[in-house]
C-alpha cells in the first residue's frame, strides 16, 4: 500500500513539475496562447500559478513563478524520495539542503532536454507525414531556437534538413556527460551526508 501511495504521489508531483517547466518554456518561445498544449498546461496550473505571481516578480516580461513552481515540485518530489530511502532531515546540514536544490535544478535540465528531444522528434515525423499539420507550428516554436544554431552551420544534404539529427545527437550528449556526471555527483554526496 506505501508503494501504491509512494508512485502515485511521485507521478503527480511529476506531472506537476513537467507542466510548470512547460507552461514557463512555452512562455520563452512566445507560442500562440489559443494552441491546445497551452491552454491543458495553463488549465492545470493555474491553482498554483495565479497566486504565486503576487509574491514572485515577474523579469523582463517573464513569468518567474512558474519556473519557481517547477524548482520546488521537483525539491519536495526529490525530499520525499530521500525520506523514504532513510536521509533523517533532522540531523542534516545546509550542504545536504544545497545537493537537494541543485539536484532538483539538475532535473529539470534533464526534463528540458527531454521536451527539446520529443519536440524535435514530433516536428521531424510530422514534417513527413503531415506538413501541413495545425500543431507543426507550435513544435517549430519550440524547437527552432535549437534547431537554427545548426541550419545556420550545416546546409540541407540532398535537401534533407539534418539540423533535426545534430540537434538530437547533441541532446544525447548533454544527457550522457554534463547532466549524469552532475546526477550521480550529486547523488553520492546525499548518499554519504
Amino acid at each position: 500500500m506505501i508503494e501504491a501511495g509512494f508512485f502515485l504521489f511521485k507521478t503527480v508531483l511529476g506531472i506537476f513539475s513537467l507542466a510548470f517547466l512547460l507552461r514557463f518554456y512555452l512562455q520563452i518561445v512566445r507560442a500562440t496562447p489559443g494552441n491546445p498544449l497551452s491552454i491543458f498546461v495553463c488549465a492545470i496550473t493555474d491553482f498554483a500559478v495565479i497566486p504565486t505571481r503576487r509574491y514572485v516578480p515577474g523579469w523582463r516580461g517573464y513569468d518567474l513563478s512558474t519556473f519557481l513552481l517547477a524548482l520546488l515540485t521537483e525539491m519536495l518530489l526529490l525530499s520525499l524520495i530521500l525520506i523514504l530511502s532513510g536521509i533523517d532531515f533532522k540531523t542534516s546540514s545546509l550542504m545536504t539542503a544545497l545537493a537537494i536544490f541543485c539536484l532538483s535544478s539538475v532535473s529539470l535540465a534533464k526534463m528540458f532536454v527531454y521536451i527539446i528531444i520529443m519536440v524535435t522528434f514530433a516536428q521531424a515525423i510530422l514534417s513527413w507525414v503531415n506538413p501541413y499539420s495545425p500543431i507543426i507550428s507550435l513544435l517549430a516554436a519550440m524547437s527552432s531556437p535549437f534547431l537554427d544554431i545548426f541550419r545556420r552551420r550545416f546546409k540541407p544534404v540532398g535537401g534533407v534538413d539534418l539540423s533535426p539529427l545534430f540537434l538530437l545527437v547533441t541532446c544525447q550528449i548533454f544527457l550522457i556527460w554534463p547532466i549524469s556526471a552532475m546526477s550521480h555527483s550529486l547523488q553520492l554526496f546525499l548518499s554519504t551526508s
